[in-house]
């Protein structure tokens, strides 16, 4: 309870920026504590990056530099929020970022010290962990927080988390050690620039550790000074359309037509495929009108290249039509028989009947 009207008192404290939740009222009951705040309907930026699995520079800057004005609006109320990771950022109806969930943030003094085990693991800083390990240590205070960004950052442009490992000692010997690599081939596409951020992001003394209004002022958010490299996924579309274009180029290089010779196309226009096809199509659209045309209104256009005579193709249409003439008079004698027989029946029964 005490640690929720904490949270209540903080976010009144720095309410009012554009990158850190609202409170919108707060009511307490004798059992209960109960906060609304403004809604951010597109969730934590967690889900999106699980989405996407990692950001370009460009998304990457917008996004760090709002949390890095929301830190640097904090601390400028020596406000340590403690716990910064993805699942505690969240996103507006516009995709802007907000800070949320305060519960573990804390205003300290100008020179106080903590000296509390808070956090999420992977987003601890080395400070954090000594203090807590050994009693000679100093303690931490507001740059656990920018410690916490630059797991972010690195997080954001590689899709990987800096500090990593099943047995958590270990992963908690990593980050005191400062022990990460940017040298995997997430890293090829991103500029020196960005990981420079990074190093300074990640340093493992608090005092040569960047403050925000220090990374802000960082070459990685000027868009003029910021060198950026294509994408891998350009590059890769690129190459293979280079290679696409090579084997259709090899293909019609080996089966590039022979020129022709007008000699030979006088002489038999009808050789050579390109030029037949041609020919019976100016053919077709000349004397088309005299195919007959089917029931569906269907033409045969190798009916105008047949070579019969008229006169066996008039022949064939009387064979036809004779067909034709016979088939319905074998029809007609099978109805006048079938009628032959039920009059006779009829005439029978009336017989007997009488």
């Amino acid at each position: 309870r005490s640690a929720t009207l904490r949270e209540i008192q903080i976010l009144k404290l720095v309410g009012g920026h554009p990158n850190i939740i609202d409170i919108v009222a707060s009511f307490e009951t004798p059992n209960y504590v109960f906060i609304v705040m403004e809604l951010c309907p597109n969730g934590e930026l967690f889900d999106y990056l699980t989405k996407v699995v990692h950001l370009s520079e460009k998304r990457t800057r917008q996004i760090m530099s709002s949390i890095l004005n929301a830190v640097n609006h904090l601390h400028s109320h020596h406000v340590v929020h403690r716990d910064l990771k993805p699942e505690n950022i969240l996103m507006d109806s516009t995709m802007n970022v907000k800070i949320t969930d305060l519960g573990f943030a804390v205003q300290i003094s100008e020179n106080e010290s903590l000296y509390d085990l808070f956090g999420t693991p992977g987003y601890m800083a080395p400070e954090l962990l000594r203090c807590s390990q050994y009693d000679d240590m100093p303690g931490y205070g507001l740059p656990v927080d920018l410690w916490a960004c630059g797991v972010i950052l690195f997080t954001l442009l590689s899709g990987l988390p800096p500090f990593w490992h099943r047995k958590q000692h270990l992963m908690f010997r990593m980050i005191m050690d400062g022990q990460y690599t940017m040298a995997g081939s997430e890293w090829d596409d991103v500029s020196e620039t960005a990981k420079d951020l990074i190093r300074h992001l990640l340093d493992i003394e608090p005092s040569e550790r960047y403050t925000a209004a220090q990374a802000l002022e960082h070459p990685f958010f000027n868009n003029e000074r910021t060198r950026r490299r294509d994408f891998m996924a350009k590059r890769t579309l690129k190459a293979h359309i280079i290679l696409i274009w090579s084997i259709h180029r090899l293909r019609t290089l080996h089966y590039r037509p022979q020129p022709i010779r007008g000699k030979e196309l006088l002489e038999n226009p009808y050789r050579f495929k390109s030029y037949r096809k041609m020919i019976d199509s100016a053919a077709f659209l000349l004397y088309g009108h005299w195919i007959k045309k089917d029931e569906h209104q269907n033409q045969n256009r190798a009916t105008l290249f047949q070579t019969e005579e008229k006169s066996d193709l008039v022949r064939h249409e009387q064979l036809l039509e004779k067909r034709r003439l016979d088939r319905q008079e074998s029809k007609l004698l099978r109805l006048h028989r079938q009628n032959g027989v039920d009059e006779g029946r009829a005439l029978r029964q009336q017989v007997n009947g009488n």
